[in-house]
Formats: structure tokens, C-alpha cells, sequence
């Protein structure tokens, strides 16, 4: 069986796999190309798909994919991501308290 499956694989040449090709262009794009390259195809990607498809199409994958996250993570996965959220959104206030207090502070000597 598996005989069978590296056979189908094969490109035409029969010189290597689909995946080893994929695999070796791949790499070869990434040595021609930087990162706005990468940032630049995903944008047109994510527009196309945005003209493509509507509001159920993202739900459906977001459903989809929240299953598939629930079915591959347990409780403690959860706890944890709830936990690290927490933090940051505790870092966050207190970065934006001290800002608007700081210009506060600011805005008063201005006027002394």
C-alpha cells in the first residue's frame, strides 16, 4: 500500500515526490523572497477570499475551527490562554493608566 501511495505521488519526471518538490520550491521561493513579499501575497489572498465569500463562509470556518481546537486541547489549554489574556489585558490598563496620567501631569505644568 504505501509502494502505491509514493507512486502516485511521483511528478511526471519520476524523479521525486509532489511533496519533495513543494517542499524544494518552497525553499527556493523563500530564499528569493523577504517578508513583505509574504505579507503582500496574503493580503491579495485574504482580499480575494473577502470578495469571494460572505459572512457564513467565516463562520462556518470559525466554528470549525473552534471545534477543532476543543477536540485537540483540553481544560487546562483554556485556563491557561484565559490566564495569559488576563495578563496582558492587566498590562494593558495599567501601560494606558499611567499614560493618561503622565499627560495629566503634563497638560497641568503647562499651564503653571
Amino acid at each position: 500500500m504505501a509502494n502505491k501511495q509514493n507512486n502516485r505521488n511521483r511528478n511526471n519526471n519520476e524523479n521525486m515526490t509532489v511533496e519533495e518538490a513543494g517542499r524544494k520550491g518552497g525553499e527556493a521561493t523563500s530564499k528569493n523572497h523577504d517578508r513583505d513579499f509574504y505579507e503582500e501575497i496574503g493580503r491579495k489572498g485574504g482580499e480575494a477570499t473577502s470578495k469571494n465569500h460572505g459572512h457564513e463562509f467565516y463562520q462556518e470556518i470559525g466554528q470549525k475551527g473552534g471545534e477543532a481546537t476543543a477536540d485537540n486541547h483540553g481544560e487546562e489549554f483554556y485556563e491557561e490562554i484565559g490566564r495569559k489574556g488576563g495578563e496582558a489585558r492587566s498590562k494593558q490598563r495599567s501601560t494606558n493608566t499611567n499614560s493618561n496620567q503622565n499627560r495629566r501631569s503634563n497638560n497641568n505644568r503647562s499651564f503653571r
